[in-house]
């Protein structure tokens, strides 16, 4: 049955499987739990937990997932068919599958006749058993199965009768639904609506569609097949998996529900989309790049002085939805190219009744010149911006002070890796706190200190993760040249940039530091102000 805008669309996350997949990413079982969490939270419908039966993490794992009580989703266990010539009964991962508590499973299954005849080295009818043998021992012990048909688009375009074949075997051994896989990432957009819609009029199931991102289109492909018909689009949910990845489901989901009429997530929920973002990537020690639709801290950035007096006037002039409605927000680019209305706007979100060419305004504008002219560069580095209007407008109270510093490097030894070690003292109303800490370089055991310093006084530090750190020389050729220092940090729900300088590296880092830290505590401040008020 082919969805229609303003229906329900089924999400289906696979991070915890095809996610941990991808190179460089490796969770723990907490990792694993902490994510499911915030899925459920979000309003993702189903969790795939990944194979029970495959090493001794994913079966801590799933032992763990039965004391986790969810308010929305559902778990699915994954596993493949049975073997060529064995029982659906006797085999080991389908009987792995039954003992989870999951209410889903995920069986995959050979879809492409050159794959079922070279790669699993079976016969096409074997493999139609195979399917039907399993999806129907899975169901008749109480599991909604889900049939992942592996290489299905390939396997269409060689063989379009036996691949509908397996899905209708699949559909016969009492799936709830079949999943198109594009497992190369190969196939078009217009190619998948099409094929998704002969589909659509062969079974009478659930249809879902599962892209990788290999040619660059799994969140086009992903949408294509909802176009065709698919009610279930499945992902992961920054659309990291193995080679290029798969679709990313954040995205594919804002798409759908923003752009094509359909519905996914509460709107409620949405407002979640960033944060929950921002969570996983720092769960998955995974770098955003900020420029990730919908849920980038750059998605929603505007630098060009042109650009900038557009969208303050009008914001759909250069904004395609209002960001808050992603749970991101709007942020207005310090640069060279951007012109004294962008100051003022920031101005007016700490002090609205301050006029453009007022004497406040004057006096921002002259220090943030003359930070200009010391080697300060604002870009990407608001939260800096916004701190000095702060102090420049008589409206800031420091909430700390570091009373003294010291950091040593070292040259580490056989077998060990840190290199440097910092103390950092600090005071706060008169009370005085000193730490010492060991990085890997001194910016970092400074780092650590200073928050270790701090997290006696308040607590909420101890949710901050610095996520980069980029050093630029200012004047070229002598060693007592300035150096620029940005500082990226995030505190698990938003990110946020500083920037120091100094001829001293490690004092350009200290303030980045602080002014990281001062923001941090800040926004917490007002946060507690608004939910007193709400």
């Amino acid at each position: 049955m082919k969805a229609e805008a303003h229906k329900k669309i089924v999400t289906f996350d696979s991070t915890l499987r095809d996610g941990a997949q991808a190179e460089g990413i490796s969770f723990s079982v907490k990792d694993k739990l902490d994510i499911v969490k915030i899925l459920d939270a979000l309003g993702i419908d189903i969790i795939e937990a990944g194979n029970p039966g495959s090493n001794p993490k994913d079966i801590a794992f799933f032992e763990a997932l039965k004391e986790i009580e969810l308010t929305h989703a559902a778990l699915c266990a994954f596993g493949s068919t049975r073997h060529p010539g064995k029982k659906a009964e006797d085999d080991a991962n389908l009987q792995a599958i039954l003992q989870t508590k999951t209410e889903y499973a995920a069986i995959f299954g050979k879809a492409s006749a050159f794959h079922v005849e070279v790669i699993l080295n079976t016969t096409k009818e074997e493999n139609l058993n195979m399917i039907e043998d399993s999806c129907r021992f899975l169901s008749e012990n109480g599991k909604q199965v889900i049939f992942d048909a592996e290489h299905f688009f390939d396997g269409y375009k060689l063989d379009a009768a036996y691949a509908l074949d397996t899905l209708k075997a699949a559909e016969k051994g009492g799936a709830v639904c079949v999943c198109l896989c594009d497992t190369n990432g190969g196939t078009l957009p217009s190619e998948v609506k099409d094929i998704v819609a002969e589909v659509c009029q062969a079974v009478s199931i659930d249809v879902a569609i599962h892209a990788h991102n290999d040619s660059g289109l799994g969140v086009a492909a992903s949408l294509a097949g909802v176009e065709g018909g698919a009610n279930q689009v499945q992902g992961t949910f920054l659309g990291y998996g193995e080679r290029c990845g798969n679709a990313n489901l954040s995205t594919v989901i804002a798409d759908l529900q923003m752009k094509m009429g359909y519905t996914c997530l509460s709107e409620t929920a949405m407002k979640k989309l960033t944060s929950s973002a921002i969570k996983i990537a720092e769960i998955s020690n995974y770098a955003l790049t900020g420029r990730e639709p919908y849920i980038g801290k750059s998605a929603f950035a505007h630098k060009g002085g042109m650009h900038i007096d557009a969208v303050l006037k009008e914001p759909h002039s250069f904004e395609h939805i209002n960001p808050e409605r992603v749970g991101n927000q709007r942020r207005i680019l310090m640069s060279e190219v951007a012109g004294r209305g962008t100051i003022i706007q920031l101005i007016h979100d700490i002090d609205p009744t301050i006029e453009k060419h007022s004497e406040e305004a004057t006096r921002v504008m002259d220090r943030i010149k003359e930070l200009e002219y010391e080697g300060y560069q604002f870009e990407g580095a608001e939260s800096s911006v916004k701190l000095l209007i702060r102090k420049e407008l008589g409206r800031f109270k420091p909430f700390f002070k570091i009373e003294d510093f010291k950091t040593i490097g070292e040259k580490p030894v056989a077998g060990r890796a840190l290199s440097a070690s910092a103390i950092v003292k600090v005071s706060v109303d008169g009370k005085e706190a000193i730490n010492a800490a060991e990085g890997d370089g001194p910016v970092n055991a400074l780092d650590k200190a200073l928050r270790a310093a701090l997290e006696g006084f308040y607590p909420s530090i101890k949710t901050l993760r610095l996520t980069d750190f980029k050093v630029r020389v200012i004047d070229q050729g002598a060693t007592a040249s300035k150096v620029r220092v940005l500082i990226e940090n995030s505190d698990g729900r938003d990110i946020w940039t500083n920037v120091g300088v100094s001829t001293d590296v490690i004092e350009a880092s200290l303030i980045a530091l602080t002014d990281s830290i001062e923001y941090k505590l800040l926004k917490d401040m007002e946060q507690k102000i608004k939910d007193y008020y709400l």
